[in-house]
């Protein structure tokens, strides 16, 4: 069995390979900010993202015209950055929806095939 610190390094590093992925797609409806993506990632079950290590993405998406920003006054603080998906980027994120499907059921396809050892330690 793998040690907890093992296994939310691996959630991360898979989730790292998908994060764009998921950044249009929380901000596909609706757009948000920084933290507010952190907060749909989390109730979607991704809480292995920090709101740090967002803003790397957000800003490879902005260059690549994928998301854009506007600044919205905030009740007394500083403006929020908000993000929404472009054209270009609502169609990556129909493209690569399709392709990450094809990806899972091709490893769901090569895992059906592992026997299961239910009650063996690893």
């Amino acid at each position: 069995m793998l040690a907890p610190d093992e296994t939310i390094r691996r959630r991360s590093q898979w989730l790292r390979g998908v994060l764009d992925l998921c950044l249009l797609a929380v901000n596909a409806d609706e757009p948000a900010y920084g933290y507010e993506m952190t907060q749909r990632l989390a109730a979607a079950g991704l809480d292995a993202v920090a709101e740090g290590s967002i803003y790397p993405a957000l800003g490879r998406l902005q260059r690549d015209g994928l998301l854009e920003t506007y600044l919205v006054n905030g009740g007394g603080g500083p403006p929020r950055k908000y993000y929404r998906p472009t054209g270009a980027g609502r169609k990556a994120l129909a493209d690569w929806s399709s392709e990450w499907e094809q990806l899972v059921d091709g490893v769901a396809a090569v895992l059906a095939r592992v026997p299961q050892m239910e009650g063996e330690d690893q």
